[in-house]
């Protein structure tokens, strides 16, 4: 497993150690050690996944403190760009979108620390994508910013997005705690 520093600060691609075989293939997405040498201490405390369909937009998704979370996702099937804003008012690269691509051929993840909104566009359909998580979900302070409201063009004219998804407010409009 090899971690690297991306372009902004905290957010790290993780190339997991992969072997495939004439049985299929094994990937190990997550190793302690491996992060904590990276400078990453991630207590996860919650892991789940998502199964969604060809242009569907999720997101932009974080929870507010005291119940923040930074994030592992991967890509198991499928392919995404997934985009990140960053929140941190004290950070150089605060409001500045960040995208990457993942996808099922590429075992690659990302971790996303505190700070961050998350979200992706789906580029194939039955794309599962799976998030570890460094705190439990708390409904109260769980929250989102208008995927359309940052500069960032999603390459989409009809995006299958949420009603949830639609009714966040915008980031313009957003005081951040971070």
């Amino acid at each position: 497993m090899r971690i690297d520093d991306t372009v902004c600060q905290g957010v790290k691609r993780v190339y997991c150690f992969s072997s495939l075989d004439s049985r299929g293939g094994f990937t190990k997405l997550f190793n302690d050690a491996d992060y904590k040498k990276a400078g990453i201490s991630a207590e996860i405390k919650e892991t789940y996944y998502s199964v969604s369909n060809k242009n569907v937009i999720r997101g932009l998704h974080f929870q507010l403190p005291p119940y923040e979370h930074a994030k592992i996702v991967h890509v198991v099937k499928g392919r995404v760009t997934d985009v990140l804003l960053d929140l941190r008012k004290s950070s150089n690269t605060y409001g500045k979108v960040f995208h990457f691509s993942l996808s099922e051929d590429e075992p690659t993840a990302l971790y996303i620390p505190v700070g961050f909104a998350h979200g992706f566009q789906t580029l194939e359909d039955n794309t599962l994508m799976l998030y570890q998580v460094t705190s439990i979900y708390e409904k109260k302070s769980d929250t989102g910013i208008l995927y359309s409201s940052i500069d960032y063009d999603w390459g989409t004219k009809n995006p299958i997005v949420s009603e949830r998804d639609m009714s966040f407010g915008k980031f313009e409009d957003f005081d951040s705690p971070f």
